[in-house]
């Protein structure tokens, strides 16, 4: 697993999708800081998912525009293919190659950049040791748990080194329990790694162990922005500290 590094920078200016009448994102102003870990919050159809495909590369925005880093990756009518933007994602349904090893699916992101095969296999191994899965390095994922495949997806995840994740409810498939065990790993991991990360859920609690901010979605613009509260405060953890963006330089605003 690789050591601590810097995280990328995202901004969304103006963004907005919309398909035909239906305006599914309404003109999203949005600032993510290198390192920092943002939850995106809401029920279904409030726009979190649409806009982690658009980070992604998914989808093609209809109105306003991304960077990365100050360089820009999407505006109306073009978007830069994912595999050029250098991201990691976690997907709800683990999105592993089932006629691979578990080695194999984590050393496949190395493979496509042409790192040497020596490297990839030691890194993978690393990844999957910080997972608790190095044991398991040999297994198809049909052998595995639910909880062991999304390990294995994270391991694949973060072993090309992304300056930006994204998490499209990885651990919604998972009994609570085991949502609550991944959801510290994830943290830590997250934390180790220094990557910007993304974080698409429905549950609160999960956005508030793992986020630095949670930003509330609502039928496409932004309804609210929480710090959710440290880790061992005494406070219950459903209380949180509202913080509205400052005025002069917004960090999240709506068109």
């Amino acid at each position: 697993m690789p050591g601590r590094q810097i995280g990328a920078r995202l901004v969304a200016e103006g963004l907005a999708l919309r398909y035909g009448d239906r305006h599914v994102l309404q003109g999203m102003d949005l600032a993510v800081e290198p390192g920092e870990v943002v939850a995106l919050l809401g029920p279904s159809g409030c726009g979190k998912t649409t806009l982690l495909r658009l980070v992604a590369g998914l989808a093609t925005p209809t109105g306003g525009r991304l960077l990365l880093d100050g360089r820009e990756i999407a505006r109306p009518g073009w978007a830069l293919p994912p595999e050029r933007r250098g991201l990691g994602m976690v997907f709800q349904d683990y999105a592993l190659w089932p006629h691979l090893t578990v080695l194999g699916n984590v050393r496949f992101p190395l493979q496509m950049r042409r790192v040497p095969r020596r490297e990839t296999i030691e890194r993978a191994r690393a990844a999957l040791a910080q997972v608790g899965l190095a044991a398991l390095a040999g297994q198809r994922p049909a052998q595995l748990s639910g909880g062991q495949q999304q390990r294995v997806a994270l391991a694949r995840a973060l072993v090309a080194r992304p300056a930006l994740l994204l998490f499209d409810e990885p651990l919604s498939n998972l009994d609570r329990d085991l949502r609550e065990e991944l959801c510290g790993e994830i943290r830590q991991r997250l934390r180790e790694s220094g990557a910007t990360a993304l974080y698409v859920t429905h549950d609160r609690h999960e956005a508030d162990v793992l986020a630095d901010r949670v930003i509330q979605l609502r039928e496409g613009r932004v309804a609210g922005i929480t710090v959710p509260k440290p880790p061992g405060d005494v406070d219950p953890p459903s209380e949180f500290s509202l913080v509205p963006p400052p005025a002069a330089a917004p960090r999240v605003a709506v068109a």
